[in-house]
């Protein structure tokens, strides 16, 4: 790679006709991007050569292999890390740090992909023009209700285990996920009891700032840890609770009437984000904890060499379900979301290899779904928007996808369902 990069040698893009195209990839043996061209309905498509490699790519590339002037290349089994500079690591390399858990999932989930011949969005294409795509959907999702059993049958198992903490970034679908979870625990004769640690927000007044001087509700310091760890050391010690209800509103937490006693059988369910951060139940000994990770780990890429990434999946989805379910348009979610991934970086990513288990809740199928919910949105969004480069790119890959039309197929337990609409739980 060093040698490439000392070589400068030009990437040139062009724009050629699909067939065109296909033709100079069949030459290539590029069959992945052969199934993709032969889905499109474009006219031209852009290709680049460097040397003689030609290959294509999701954006634009740098003018030659010059300007790849910091970067690092580790083995890791079975494949290569390309370490470079992030936005964040003020152009020098972030430290590289072994993530076992979450690369096991990644590479549990290319496994599956493999095997239903559906790596790339054209195999996907594939099934949906051939009618196939219903037992595209049932299998991906009896993957996620076996797995969702699995994990409650590894709680079952366990007799110390009597708090369950779920944490995962914005739009991963946690709140589908933990009711789930819950009727599989009922399946195997316990009770659970969900805890919010939204109500024991401290008030407004005692909000922390970040540093624009804005309220900063997913600081930790945003909760009253003394009093949560409190209340779950009394829970778990056989005394009864009154829960606390945060009022929104007026920005302090109330006394809601309800007052709850555990037992072995009533294990304790806690959704939100700083779920895996040790402080957040430090009072409770480790052996009472069972910590569940999930994210949108999503398997399905454009072709061998462009991924799809798990950033925008999310934000695909939380654009949804804000416009359908919490009256924000597209320029809000857009607006609030920087912030919202900065706080991840924060609060949850550093954390995540502090779970237990890790559940992937991404479906190979969603954004085949999602497109005619978001593309109208997206197109709302000119040339005279911040977010216009944003949502061209969103746009852009996302005409690589046919549509899937009947959404009726789609079980309404699905977690698809917290973002399109028409879950059978209650999620919003």
């Amino acid at each position: 790679m060093r040698e490439i990069v000392e070589k400068d040698i030009p990437i040139i893009r062009e724009e050629v006709l699909i067939e065109e195209a296909i033709s100079l990839f069949e030459e290539h043996g590029h069959e992945d991007k052969i199934r993709l061209y032969n889905t499109l309905e474009d006219e031209k498509v852009q290709v680049y050569k460097i040397g003689d490699h030609l290959d294509r790519f999701h954006g634009y590339l740098a003018p030659t292999t010059g300007y790849v002037g910091i970067f690092d290349l580790k083995y890791y089994y079975p494949g290569a890390i390309i370490l470079f500079p992030t936005t964040d690591s003020n152009n020098k390399l972030p430290k590289f740090k072994e993530q076992k858990k979450l690369a096991k999932v990644f590479k549990d989930a290319k496994e599956w992909a493999n095997i239903l011949d559906l790596a790339y969005v054209g195999s996907l294409n594939e099934k949906i023009i051939n009618g196939e795509i219903g037992e595209v959907i049932r299998i991906s999702e009896a993957l996620h209700e076996k797995k969702i059993a699995q994990i409650a049958d590894i709680i079952c198992e366990d007799d110390d285990i009597n708090m369950i903490l779920i944490a995962g970034p914005s739009s991963s679908g946690k709140t589908t996920f933990a009711e789930r979870l819950a009727i599989h625990l009922k399946v195997n004769g316990k009770r659970p009891i969900g805890i919010s640690v939204d109500d024991y927000f401290v008030n407004r007044e005692d909000t922390p700032l970040d540093e624009n001087g804005e309220y900063d509700f997913e600081s930790l310091e945003a909760i009253d840890l003394k009093q949560f760890n409190e209340d779950l050391v009394r829970l778990l010690e056989g005394e009864e609770i009154e829960l606390p209800k945060y009022n929104f509103v007026k920005g302090i937490r109330e006394k809601s009437g309800v007052k709850i006693k555990v037992d072995k059988d009533h294990p304790i369910i806690v959704e939100g984000i700083h779920g895996l951060n040790p402080k957040l139940a430090e009072y409770i000994p480790e052996k009472n904890k069972f910590k569940i990770y999930i994210s949108a780990l999503t398997q399905l890429n454009i072709d061998a060499h462009n991924r799809i990434s798990t950033t925008d999946t999310r934000l695909i989805r939380r654009t949804v379900r804000d416009n359908k379910y919490r009256g924000n348009d597209i320029f809000r979610t857009f607006e609030l979301w920087d912030s919202v991934t900065k706080g991840e970086k924060i609060n949850i990513f550093p954390y995540q290899e502090e779970a237990d288990i890790m559940f992937d809740s991404a479906l190979v199928y969603e954004l085949a779904v999602l497109k005619k919910h978001v593309v109208p949105l997206l197109q709302e969004i000119d040339s005279s928007s911040v977010y216009y480069s944003e949502a061209r790119m969103l746009l852009k890959f996302l005409s690589y996808f046919r549509d899937i039309e009947d959404e009726d197929i789609i079980p309404p337990n699905s977690i698809l369902r917290e973002f399109i609409g028409g879950a059978d739980i209650n999620v919003h």
